[in-house]
């Protein structure tokens, strides 16, 4: 019971983020969370070690290193001009973000899109006139519902398409859920607009083209790039082929990143002023979440219950709400044997993905990509997230999210 009191402390400390005169940030509160479960025997030591995922936290290493090269070579800067020039309101420029970044993450994996666009939005924010926080909304929302439609949008889809006998799953996940992606999408854009109708009536926005500060570091960042895109389009089309190669994501990441691995001793200060303390919440909140699960209260209380939890409304709602105590991969291994065990369909797989992914837009611990980005922001701009300004928003879009997609996945 001790790590469930822990678990609900943590998310108290960081809806307020805030102990009398002591400013707290998302990754202290993490990691204290996980000594003390550490501490008071709740996990050991072995078993805390096992549970830090190798192949996220060197997925996300490589991502940052890439990241960072391009936002300090200028590359970044450069290549986000090239892509919104054409925005020239904060209506155009907010639906530019939702619908190019939500359609990216899709094809790149949302915590890539985090990592990368968080930079991009802000310098954005600065040229539209408007708080950050606006546009940093509609990345957090682009990311995570442009991740629903594929396989290798975000981790917790992987883990069905690979053990949810879901038969080609790029062409199944397209079918049942590109259409309410994009319809979600486009709601996203009219909540935000709702909510922050006063920063809508901003300036024109003013593009000018961002000069390169280390050319030989943009050259470097580009290829590391280009790789990125090419290898995760070679992974998809050895997906498509039916080729059974162990390709992880986390290969691709680190040979992504070798072009600037290799630069690094000309600039090691690159390396210093990477994030990370975003690497140190997910250690921290890989040991949590496994202390929490090993002490089989959430497991217990999904078997105990009378609920039909194989209907597409259920499957979703449960989702939703899980994900934010469990996080929503380990809900989806949880979750998934239930489902198989009881016969549930494509549907109630497809069902799965879509409420273990939009759990992320409810708060900020519903997703890893809202703690990257708001890391990012934290450290980059001094610009952050409160939690309840997230639920505020969050809130109701996550509802209307999970009727859209319950309602067609009814369809089938």
């Amino acid at each position: 019971m001790v790590s469930i009191i822990v678990l609900a402390v943590v998310f108290i400390l960081i809806a307020v983020r805030q102990v009398g005169n002591i400013r707290l940030r998302i990754w202290q509160i993490m990691l204290s969370g996980a000594v003390v479960v550490l501490v008071t025997g709740q996990i050991t030591p072995g078993r805390a070690l096992a549970a830090v995922n190798a192949d996220v936290m060197l997925f996300l290493f490589g991502v940052f290193i890439i990241g960072q090269a391009m936002e300090e070579s200028g590359y970044l800067g450069h290549l986000a001009y090239r892509l919104f020039r054409r925005a020239h309101s904060l209506d155009s420029l907010v639906l530019s973000i939702l619908f190019g970044l939500g359609l990216l993450s899709a094809v790149l994996l949302n915590d890539t899109l985090a990592i990368i666009g968080t930079p991009v939005v802000l310098s954005l924010a600065g040229r539209a006139g408007t708080r950050p926080r606006v546009l940093l909304l509609a990345l957090a929302f682009a990311v995570t519902i442009g991740s629903v439609m594929s396989p290798i949008g975000n981790p917790q889809n992987l883990l069905i398409a690979i053990h949810g006998n879901v038969t080609n799953p790029f062409v199944t996940f397209l079918k049942y859920l590109f259409v309410p992606t994009l319809l979600n999408l486009f709601l996203a854009y009219l909540l935000l607009r709702v909510f922050y109708r006063g920063d809508f009536q901003g300036r024109p926005l003013e593009h000018s083209v961002e000069p390169i500060k280390d050319a030989r570091l943009a050259v470097l960042s580009r290829i590391s790039l280009v790789l990125l895109v090419g290898l995760i389009l070679v992974k998809i089309g050895m997906a498509l082929a039916g080729l059974d190669i162990d390709f992880r994501l986390t290969y691709i990441a680190l040979i992504a990143a070798l072009p600037v691995i290799v630069y690094l001793p000309r600039r090691p200060g690159l390396l210093l002023r990477m994030d990370w303390f975003t690497l140190i919440f997910f250690a921290a909140m890989f040991v949590l979440m496994q202390s929490v699960w090993d002490s089989g209260y959430f497991q217990s209380a999904i078997n105990s219950t009378e609920l039909n939890l194989t209907s597409g409304g259920m499957i979703i709602g449960v989702s939703v709400v899980m994900s934010q105590l469990l996080s929503n991969v380990p809900l989806v291994a949880l979750y998934l044997p239930v489902l198989l065990e009881a016969g549930a369909g494509t549907p109630g797989m497809m069902a799965l993905a879509a409420g273990s992914t939009i759990a992320g837009n409810l708060t900020i611990l519903g997703a890893a990509s809202n703690v990257i980005i708001i890391q990012n922001s934290e450290k980059r701009g001094g610009v952050t997230l409160t939690f309840l300004e997230f639920v505020k928003i969050g809130a109701p879009l996550t509802i209307i999210n999970a009727a859209v997609y319950g309602l067609f996945l009814m369809l089938f």
